[in-house]
């Protein structure tokens, strides 16, 4: 199981009071955590990526194991910790302001 924490505006849209936990087939990875979080919870496609493309949504970054994850590829394996449960995916919005 892959813990997996939102940002309050997609746990509000899922339906989700704190954390969420997702099983995954094979080796952890931001897309098979992605896939795996989108499959059970469907409100949430589109919102996190782009529904074409697949790329990470603007604002939206992705840590583990206090590391910004958010321009590694998708495919590249998460750190051992977050693939045990040890350590959380966290998925976090940016701010943007000036």
């Amino acid at each position: 199981m892959i813990q997996v924490i939102l940002p309050a505006h997609l746990r509000t849209l899922a339906r989700v009071g704190g954390e969420v936990a997702v099983d995954i087939e094979g080796q952890a990875t931001q897309r098979s955590v992605l896939d795996a979080l989108e499959a059970r919870y469907p409100m949430l496609r589109g919102t996190i990526r782009d529904h074409v493309t697949q790329e990470r949504r603007p604002f939206l970054r992705f840590f583990a194991c206090q590391e910004d994850l958010s321009h590694e590829l998708p495919d590249a394996p998460l750190p051992d910790a977050v693939a045990s449960g040890a350590e959380p995916f966290l998925i976090v919005g940016a701010i943007a302001g000036g």
